[in-house]
C-alpha cells in the first residue's frame, strides 16, 4: 500500500465561490451515461429529490470483502489530509490510505464499480480507504475541484474535474458516522456493504453545490469506508 493521497475536496472555510466551471460538456455526458445505467439497475435506489443525483445500493460488497478492505485500511492508514486552505485536523480528523491498485482483489472491486456506473476504468482515481474513530469527522465539503484554487492547473492536466463519487460503507456503526448532505436534508447511516454514489455536477454539467456533505462524528464504534472518485478523462 502507498501513503494516502491528499484529499482534494473543497471545504467551506473560508467560503469560496465555485469559480468557472470546467469540463462542463464532459460532465454532462458522464451524467447522462451513469444516470441511464443506474436507472436501469433494479438494485439501485435513487434518493428522492431533484437537487442532486444520489443513488444507493445495498449489499454491494459481501461481509468477507468488507473485512478484507478493513484490514487493508488498518494496516496502512495515516492521518487524513486535505489540500484546501491547510485546515487538515480541523475539517478532517480521520485516517486514510490509498489501497494498492495492483492488488488483484482491489482490481476486481474496481471493475465492479466501473461496471455499475458505466465509466471507463481509466477515469477513476485510486480507491481511498478511510477510518473514523470516536469523535472523528469530515466537516461539510464538496468533492468537485475548485477551478480557482492553486492546485487546479495540475489537476486539469491529470484528469480534469471530478464527476461521480462512489463510497462504500464497510461496517455498521453503533452510533454516529452518518453521511449528511447538508443542503438537502438527507442523512445516510453507515450500512455494511452498501454503496452510495452521487453526481458532483448537475445534469447540465455545471458543478452542483447541493452535493455539499459531511461525515458526521462517530459517537460509538469505528467507521470504515472506501471511496472512489472519477474524473472527466483519463486520470493521472
Amino acid at each position: 500500500m502507498t501513503q494516502p493521497a491528499t484529499d482534494l475536496s473543497v471545504t467551506d472555510m473560508p467560503a469560496l465561490p465555485p469559480g468557472p466551471d470546467a469540463d462542463q460538456a464532459a460532465l454532462a455526458r458522464l451524467g447522462d451515461t451513469v444516470r441511464a445505467r443506474l436507472e436501469a439497475d433494479p438494485a439501485a435506489w435513487r434518493v428522492p429529490g431533484d437537487r442532486a443525483e444520489i443513488y444507493a445500493l445495498a449489499d454491494f460488497l459481501t461481509g468477507a470483502e468488507c473485512d478484507r478492505f478493513i484490514a487493508m485500511i488498518d494496516d496502512a492508514a495515516y492521518p487524513s489530509r486535505v489540500l484546501d486552505h491547510g485546515y487538515a485536523g480541523v475539517f478532517r480528523t480521520s485516517s486514510s490510505c490509498d489501497v494498492d491498485p495492483r492488488d488483484p482483489f482491489v482490481m476486481m472491486i474496481e471493475r465492479r464499480i466501473d461496471d455499475l456506473l458505466g465509466i471507463d476504468h481509466a477515469f477513476g482515481e485510486t480507491i481511498q480507504g478511510q477510518r473514523y474513530e470516536i469523535g472523528q469527522e469530515f466537516k461539510k465539503h464538496c468533492d468537485w475541484l475548485h477551478t480557482g484554487a492553486s492546485y487546479w492547473q495540475a489537476e486539469a492536466e491529470r484528469g480534469g474535474q471530478r464527476s461521480w463519487t462512489a463510497m462504500i460503507y464497510l461496517n455498521d456503526v453503533a452510533d454516529g458516522g452518518q453521511t449528511n448532505f447538508v443542503n438537502l436534508g438527507v442523512t445516510v447511516p453507515p450500512q455494511r456493504g452498501a454503496l452510495l454514489t452521487w453526481n458532483n455536477a448537475r445534469p447540465d454539467g455545471l458543478i452542483n453545490v447541493n452535493t455539499l456533505h459531511a461525515a458526521l462524528p462517530v459517537v460509538q464504534g469505528v467507521k470504515h469506508v472506501i471511496t472512489k472518485w472519477y474524473r472527466t478523462r483519463k486520470w493521472g
